[in-house]
C-alpha cells in the first residue's frame, strides 16, 4: 500500500525535482513485484496449513488486514492510469473501466461479509479500538480518488457513471469510517493511548478524511468536463460549475480533520519514541500521509497556490525519505527475526492461545 501510494503521489506532483517521475515509475514496478511476491507467499502459507485462511479471516487482529490486499489492487490500477495509459492505446482505458466496476463489486462483498464475520463472531472491546477497524471498508476510500483519476481519459459515456459511482462508493467508505472514528475517539477519551509499539497505527485515522477530501476536490475539478449541460434536468443551471463550487469547499473543509489526526499521531509517537520498537505498523507513516499530501496537491491545483504546491513538494520529499527508512528497518527486522516469525509482532497474542494456531 505504501509503495503503490507513494508511486501515485510522485506521478501527480505539480512541482517536481529531477528524477521524480523516474522514481515514481521505479516504485510502481517495484510495487507490482512486491505484490506478486507477497501473494505467492501468503498463498503458500494457506496451502501448506489447511484451514489457516479461515482462521485468518476470523482472527480478531489479522482479519482486519484483509482489506489492505484490496487497497493494494486499487493502487495498482491507479498507477496503471498514471504511468501506463499515456504509453498505450485505448484498449487500456477500456480495461481500466471494466476493472473499476469489477473491483467495486468485489470489495462491496468484502465490506459486507467481513464486517458480518466481525460482528457475528468477535466481541471487540471499545476500549481497545484502533483505526485498523476501518480497514475492511478502506477499499471504498480509495475508489473515489481512483474514479477521479480514471476520468481524465475516459469517454463521456463512461466518465459520468464512473464519477457518480466514485462519489457513491466514497460515501460508503467515509460513512463507515466516520462510525469507526466515533468509536476510536471514544477510546482515546475514556482509555489510555495505544501502547508505544502500536502508536504508529494511529496514522491510519488520517486516511479516511484525506482520501475523501481528495475525492471531493478531484471530482469537483472534473465535473465541468464530465457532467452534461442538462444533467438532473437543470439546463438553466451550470451544473458542472455548481458541482465544482460545492465539492472543492467540502474537500477543503475535510482536509484539516485529516491533518489533525496526523498531528495527534505525530505527537503521540514522538512522546513515546524511546520506547517504540519496529512493527509492521510503521508503514502507517507512509500510506495515510500520502493521501493527506495528494489531497493537498488537489487543493493547491484548484487554488493555483504556489505556496501550497511548495508544501506538497516538501511533504513528498519527507515521505520518500520515510519510505526508504522504514523499508531498511523492515528488511533488518525480518533478517533478525523481529517480525514475520512465529510469536513475534502480530503473532504475539497467539502464543498464549496455541489452539488458535
Amino acid at each position: 500500500m505504501s509503495t503503490g501510494a507513494l508511486a501515485t503521489l510522485l506521478g501527480q506532483q505539480p512541482h517536481t525535482l529531477p528524477g521524480f517521475k523516474t522514481t515514481g515509475k521505479i516504485l510502481f514496478i517495484l510495487n507490482l513485484i512486491l505484490f506478486l511476491i507477497f501473494v505467492l507467499c501468503i498463498t503458500y502459507r494457506f496451502i501448506k496449513h489447511p484451514g489457516s485462511l479461515s482462521r485468518s479471516l476470523h482472527h480478531p487482529h489479522e482479519s482486519f488486514f484483509f482489506g489492505t490486499f484490496w487497497v493494494s489492487i486499487a493502487l495498482i490500477l491507479y498507477g496503471v492510469q498514471v504511468y501506463g495509459v499515456s504509453s498505450t492505446g485505448p484498449w487500456l482505458v477500456k480495461a481500466l473501466e471494466v476493472s473499476f466496476w469489477t473491483y467495486a463489486g468485489l470489495v462491496f462483498l468484502v465490506a459486507v461479509f467481513q464486517y458480518h464475520i466481525i460482528f457475528d463472531t468477535q466481541k471487540l472491546p471499545v476500549m481497545e479500538a484502533m483505526p485498523a477497524w476501518i480497514l475492511p471498508v478502506y477499499p471504498f476510500l480509495v475508489l473515489g480518488p481512483l474514479a477521479a483519476v480514471l476520468e481524465y481519459n475516459q469517454p463521456q459515456e463512461s466518465a459520468l457513471p464512473i464519477m457518480l459511482g466514485g462519489l457513491c462508493f466514497q460515501g460508503l467508505g467515509w460513512s463507515v469510517a466516520f462510525f469507526m472514528y466515533t468509536i476510536y475517539v471514544t477510546r482515546l477519551v475514556n482509555s489510555e493511548l495505544p501502547e508505544p509499539s502500536k502508536k504508529p497505527a494511529m496514522f491510519v485515522a488520517v486516511g479516511p478524511a484525506a482520501y475523501t477530501s481528495n475525492t471531493l476536490v478531484a471530482l469537483g475539478l472534473q465535473a465541468p468536463k464530465v457532467l452534461p449541460p442538462d444533467f438532473l434536468d437543470l439546463p438553466s443551471l451550470p451544473i458542472g460549475e455548481t458541482w465544482k463550487a460545492i465539492g472543492v469547499p467540502a474537500g477543503i473543509f475535510l482536509w484539516l480533520l485529516s491533518f489533525w489526526f496526523c498531528a495527534l499521531a505525530t505527537v503521540s509517537v514522538l512522546k513515546s519514541a524511546r520506547h517504540i520498537h519496529f512493527t509492521l505498523n510503521w508503514w502507517a507513516f507512509i500510506f495515510p500521509n500520502v493521501g493527506l499530501t495528494i489531497a493537498l496537491v488537489q487543493i493547491g491545483n484548484v487554488l493555483s497556490s504556489d505556496g501550497i504546491k511548495g508544501i506538497c513538494l516538501a511533504l513528498t520529499i519527507v515521505l520518500v525519505v520515510l519510505w526508504i527508512f522504514v523499508a531498511v528497518i523492515n528488511v533488518r527486522a525480518v533478517w533478525e527475526g523481529d517480525v514475520m516469525w512465529p510469536g513475534m509482532d502480530e503473532d504475539m497474542e497467539d502464543m498464549d492461545n496455541p489452539e488458535e494456531e
